[in-house]
């Protein structure tokens, strides 16, 4: 068996890397995910919108490689500003539960001088486990 990329549906193409890649043995690695939507445009150029896209696409990738929310066991954030990140803590806490309810994966969290896209003011990445008996 080979690694199969996954690339949720209606997304514009990734140029240079997969959304995700899912390995034979069910883990799956996303790559880190924006604030964007499926066209790779910001909706929201506010921290918290930026967050809940990111966190919505991680979860489209992991839907689409046959997977649920439950199954990501690793989150690693990368923000721009860490003073907006602790002042936001209530609203962070609100979107994440929204978005991946009471399921808490290993994370890390690291502050970074900038992300490639200039509009970003975050990137998440994760990785899942995919049961096979599913």
């Amino acid at each position: 068996m080979t690694n199969q990329i996954i690339q949720p549906d209606g997304w514009a193409p990734a140029k240079g890397y997969a959304n995700g890649v899912l390995a034979p043995d069910g883990t799956l690695y996303i790559g880190g995910q924006i604030g964007w939507g499926a066209d790779q445009v910001f909706q929201s150029h506010d921290f918290i919108g930026q967050m809940e896209q990111a966190l919505r696409n991680i979860v489209a990738v992991v839907e689409k490689a046959g997977g649920r929310t439950e199954d990501i066991t690793r989150l690693t954030w990368f923000v721009i500003d860490k003073t907006e990140y602790l002042q936001r803590q209530r609203e962070v806490g609100e979107v994440y539960r929204r978005v991946l309810g009471r399921h808490f994966p290993a994370m890390s969290m690291l502050v970074v001088a900038g992300l490639i896209e200039d509009d970003a003011l975050l990137e998440i990445e994760a990785t899942a486990h995919i049961p096979h008996n599913r």
